[in-house]
Formats: C-alpha cells, structure tokens, sequence
C-alpha cells in the first residue's frame, strides 16, 4: 500500500474485487437493494452477512452512501489548525505498515484505525497541536507516557511533534500489532 492517503484510498479501491470477492458496482447494488441509508447499518450488513473485513466495508459503505464526491478523511482531520500534524500521522502509518503486510488503514471521519484482524491502534488529532495515539495494550501498567484510556485503546501515548513518536512509542505499537492477529 502507498504511504499517502490517496494512495491508499486507490489500492483499496483496486482490492476490492480480490479482497471482497465481488467489485464495488455489486456491492453497491446489493446495499441499494438492502434499502439500508446508515453507515452503520451497511457496515453491519457487509461485515456479519458478506464477511467483508472493516476497512473494505467501511470503504464500500461510503462509496454506497456518497453523493459522488470524493471525500478524503484523511484531508479533512488535517485541515486547517490542524494542518502541522500531517507529518507526523503519516510517520505513525508508515512505522505500521512496516510491521505487516496485513496491516489495514481504516481512516474514519475524526480517527484513522490501524488493524489487523482487530484493531490494535487508533490516530486521533486531538487538538490543533496534539495526536492522541490509542494502543491496545490491555494488561499492561500505565506510565508517565503510556496513560489508561478506553475499552476499544486501552492506553493512550500524546504526541505533540515528530520526535515523540521514538523508540519506545514504537515498542508500543509493535506489541500492540502483535497481539492483534
């Protein structure tokens, strides 16, 4: 998968045939038939009837329910104020891409999930200055850095530049990827 947003949005597209079993234009006609309007009615729909994996039902979901508009989510959690942390996602996404190859991008409209066959981190421009960096890591003690979060990231790292992605941040989310398959 390419590194830039739009590149993974075009391999993603392009998978869909071989990583759903069917290509978007069916896909899209068997949502229509369905009569199901939400994105969360879909997903379910793809996920639990059709086996559709969540980035590839997400993806398909919203094309479904799209007004032909191409939407980068990516873009938009990077808008404006919170345009300087950019580079700073696009390193986290390339640390864990390098860990797998079954590594799946799952931008979000304020989030972008990071998963394997379960979700083992979440990217969240928090504030205008600051990712909030959600780990599952259930299990593991909370530290200065490595703060108790929530049901779905159990923990949470703040990152406010580049150089707090370091080593140790990394140990995190490469024990997390590990635990996720």
């Amino acid at each position: 998968m390419g590194t830039s947003p739009e590149d993974q949005l075009a391999t993603m597209m392009a998978n869909i045939p071989e990583k759903t079993g069917k290509p978007l234009s069916d896909w899209i006609a068997i949502i229509a038939k369905s009569g199901l309007e939400k994105h969360g009615a879909i997903l379910k729909l793809l996920k639990e009837e059709h086996g559709v994996t969540h980035g590839f039902a997400n993806l398909i979901a919203a094309k479904a329910r799209g007004t032909g508009e191409e939407v980068d989510l990516v873009a938009a959690q990077y808008a404006g104020p919170k345009e300087a942390l950019r580079p700073l996602y696009e390193d986290i996404v390339k640390f864990a891409q390098s860990l797998g190859s079954d590594v799946e991008i799952a931008p979000k409209k304020t989030s972008v999930s990071l998963r394997t066959k379960k979700q083992f981190a979440l990217i969240t421009p928090a504030t205008k200055t600051r990712i909030d960096l959600g780990l599952a890591l259930k299990g593991e003690e909370p530290t200065t850095r490595l703060e108790t979060y929530n049901t779905m990231c159990s923990h949470r790292v703040r990152l406010e530049a580049i150089f707090d992605f370091d080593d140790e941040v990394k140990g995190w989310v490469k024990e997390a990827y590990s635990r996720s398959g």
